[in-house]
């Protein structure tokens, strides 16, 4: 028995001497097993979307192992490419354990993640002009945008548009600029002859040759100068197929007319009717637009701002032509101040005639309206004889409305007789107002009639400093005589319903060189 006690004790030994030699041999041949530390989960099973992509020792990691695989999938297309990304890990406690390397770890991430695109963008073009937008595949269909909107000024393809860096932008923002193909090469020229014995030579003529007067030959006729009039802006994005617009569908919608509202400043000499009409719109929807006009009769002054619509494209583009002409011209009106008469009051001294004239000049254009004509040579063939005319310097009266408030119940000109025995042509405008609302006068002047006046009922007339008379009928009581001199808004009778009248009222007349004219016209 004791011998086989020994026996056994001596393999015993033995057995564990190769067990402890056999771990030493896997710690330095088997170098993906190793001793995990005992504080817990130390044995992570890593999933991506569900499915399995390895075995870490250190959780943290795979965070890392992630944005790696997400950079290799961003970076397989030029495209943005957006794919579920559903991180999970499963951790378990153990002395030993076979950890993956990274690098297998991220290629089966990146195996996962393009098992899981959801969708991709397209890198794709976003032009933003004033508030128009549109969106094109690449930045060859924007080039091509841009230069089919100069093309329809530019047959001879003497100008092109590129993409240049807003400097004016913090962010990555392009905009335009066009370049002249002639200017360039004339550059390069310039540069080339600035060395050597050319430039010398060119230097020296300048100085000896006398600056001379150009003919008319010696013009370059033509486009001279074309850009953009909208500040156009470009950002890259990414976007879906169906977020893309048709190169030639946007191309018709930039570079077709629109209706667009404009402002437009009233200028002497104006009515509404010439202002519908010089912008080719209906009088009807010029009144609708315009909250201050109420009808076609409305009191329009110098400078006051309306809204028009004129036909525009959505990029506008201005150049300027240099042109020559031969035109029949009008000389400048030639204008003799008279203190003694008002602004109002004018005399033709010398009729007008037509002259002729040969022309070279720079013609300005948006779009195809013309905004400014500089003439650069001028050739009489015979001369133009100039219209003289006296005018008046002193500011002439203004003419206020004769009541506080009241109802517009009639207006000037043609109407249906509304009683037995009126008129129907209406020589002045209506106010219905209750009997004995105070009545002013219009205009500082003299009374020259007071009292009964047949179908007007109770009237006053008073003649003004400026030439014109005013007057004031169906008054129910008189406060002036006639002779009478009265200041602007005096009291000068009461309203009223007296001779040929419907109701009560006051009507208002303005008369100027004896015709009566639309009172409207004239009150401030």
């Amino acid at each position: 028995m004791k011998m086989i006690s020994r026996h056994y004790k001596k393999m015993r030994i033995a057995y564990i001497k190769v067990a402890v030699f056999a771990s030493v041999i896997a710690a330095f041949f088997l170098p993906q097993r190793q001793a995990m530390e005992s504080d817990g989960n130390n044995y992570f099973t890593v999933y991506l979307n569900g499915v399995q992509v390895g075995v870490m020792g250190d959780i943290t990691e795979a965070d890392e192992c992630l944005i790696a695989a997400r950079k290799e999938l961003a970076n397989s297309s030029d495209d943005l490419v957006l794919a579920e990304s559903d991180l999970s890990w499963q951790g378990e406690e153990v002395l030993w354990g076979k950890i993956d390397d990274k690098s297998v770890i991220i290629a089966n991430m990146l195996g996962a993640l393009q098992g899981s695109v959801k969708e991709t963008l397209n890198r794709s073009y976003t032009v933003k002009i004033n508030e128009y937008t549109v969106n094109l595949a690449s930045t060859q269909e924007v080039l091509a945008l841009l230069q089919a909107s100069i093309k329809k000024y530019d047959d001879g393809n003497h100008y092109y548009a590129d993409l240049v860096q807003d400097s004016k932008r913090e962010l990555n923002v392009l905009t335009t600029q066009i370049y002249s193909t002639k200017e360039q090469e004339e550059e390069a020229e310039e540069v080339m002859s600035s060395v050597g014995i050319n430039a010398a030579l060119d230097e020296m003529f300048e100085n000896i040759e006398p600056a001379s007067e150009k003919e008319f030959s010696d013009y370059e006729l033509g486009l001279r100068s074309l850009n953009f009039g909208d500040t156009v802006e470009v950002v890259e994005s990414y976007l879906q197929g169906y977020e893309l617009t048709p190169l030639e569908q946007a191309i018709e919608e930039v570079t077709k007319d629109q209706e667009k509202e404009q402002i437009y400043e009233v200028v002497a000499g104006d009515t509404l009717s010439q202002i519908a009409e010089k912008n080719e719109i209906p009088l009807n929807e010029l009144i609708a637009m315009n909250e201050t006009i109420e009808d076609e009769n409305s009191t329009i002054r110098v400078g006051d701002e309306l809204i028009v619509t004129v036909p525009e494209p959505e990029l506008s583009v201005e150049r300027t032509e240099q042109m020559y002409y031969e035109e029949d011209y009008e000389a400048e009106v030639i204008y003799v101040d008279n203190d003694d008469w008002y602004t109002n009051q004018t005399q033709t001294l010398q009729e007008p005639s037509a002259g002729h004239r040969k022309v070279v000049a720079d013609v300005s254009y948006r779009n195809n309206e013309e905004v400014s004509r500089e003439i650069l040579k001028e050739e009489i063939t015979y001369a133009a004889v100039p219209k003289i005319v006296e005018r008046g310097t002193k500011i002439p009266p203004t003419y206020l409305k004769p009541i506080s408030g009241g109802r517009l119940s009639s207006g000037f000109g043609r109407r249906k007789a509304p009683t037995r025995r009126a008129s129907t042509y209406h020589r002045g405008v209506d106010w219905a107002t209750p009997v004995g609302t105070a009545v002013m006068a219009s205009c500082a002047g003299t009374v020259s009639r007071a009292g009964w006046g047949s179908g007007y009922g109770y009237v006053v007339y008073i003649n003004h400093a400026d030439g014109r008379q005013t007057r004031y009928g169906h008054l129910s009581k008189v406060l002036v005589k006639q002779g009478q001199t009265v200041s602007q808004g005096q009291k000068i009778a009461l309203s009223g319903n007296t001779g040929v009248s419907t109701g009560p009222h006051i009507h208002f007349e303005i008369l100027i060189n004896g015709a009566q004219v639309n009172p409207l016209d004239y009150l401030n």
